[in-house]
């Protein structure tokens, strides 16, 4: 059996990169437990990163699956997205087996934290690659004295060769916030064309999905994650070359509309998996 991986440098920053034994490989930065790149066997990059991204302490790298934790977005009193996806989590494993590659991270309340959320926790993130599939899981569990509630997400960014010629199956039907509105609206009976900016939180959105473009199909699914997000900014952002939104669809696990309640000792995980059909 190949060695545990190391730590390596990306951009500058630590990180660790699994590879399985069919070639599948996968790169994750420390900061964030952030999945920067995940190539299936035989097949080519499936996360979109800003090749402009901007790789420094304390700030989020535009691209591949961001952990939000426990805010989603600017839905509460702290920074967007909470504090998870800027803080430096420690590697507890990375390694190969027998057909797959595992490697863990874990986050702990600290100093930093508590002056923003005085709640005492500990996240896992694990990340599992095996052929043309891998998966996410997030657990959190609350190690203090008092319940605390949160909001999270896998804020996955999906590469797409052009977003115009992409469909988005398994929404149909389905109630959504839109963002952008402010109001609550329905999916109509077809699969969901991006031709504007977008930004919608699908509520109980527990069927698979599957992304189609001409040269692919992705399946998304998960698991304990009771909302969707998509999300384009259909324009120029500052740490994205301006038209790179082509490039890109997220589509997010989320846990928005009910968040989780953990009392002491008590432990919610979530579970994103993403599958190539072709």
């Amino acid at each position: 059996m190949s060695k545990t991986f190391s730590i390596s440098r990306h951009q500058g920053m630590d990180a660790t990169e699994i590879v399985a034994p069919g070639g599948a490989r996968a790169t994750v930065l420390l900061q964030g437990g952030q999945v920067l790149s995940w190539q299936p066997e035989a097949a080519s990059e499936q996360l979109y990163c800003s090749p402009t991204a901007v790789y420094v302490p304390g700030k989020a790298v535009r691209g591949g699956i961001p952990v939000c934790f426990p805010q989603f977005g600017k839905l509460g009193a702290l920074p967007a997205h909470g504090f998870a996806r800027t803080q430096p989590w420690q590697l507890l494993m990375a390694e190969p087996g027998v057909d797959d590659a595992l490697c863990a991270l874990r986050l702990e309340d600290n100093e930093a934290t508590r002056k923003i959320w005085p709640h005492a926790f500990a996240l896992e993130l694990t990340v599992r690659i095996a052929g043309r599939r891998i998966d996410v899981e997030l657990a959190c569990e609350n190690t203090g004295t008092e319940a605390f509630e949160f909001s999270t997400a896998l804020h996955t960014y999906l590469r797409l060769d052009d977003l115009v010629d992409a469909r988005l199956h398994g929404l149909q039907g389905l109630s959504y916030l839109d963002k952008l509105s402010g109001k609550t609206q329905v999916e109509t009976p077809d699969a969901l064309r991006v031709n504007a900016e977008v930004d919608r939180v699908y509520a109980h959105a527990s069927r698979a999905l599957l992304l189609r473009e001409p040269k692919r199909a992705l399946r998304i699914e998960q698991e304990a994650f009771a909302d969707v997000v998509v999300w384009n900014p259909w324009g120029a952002m500052a740490d994205m070359p301006d038209d790179d939104y082509h490039q890109m669809l997220c589509v997010e696990a989320a846990r928005i509309n009910h968040p989780v309640k953990l009392e002491p000792g008590e432990e919610w995980a979530g579970r994103q998996i993403l599958s190539l059909d072709n």
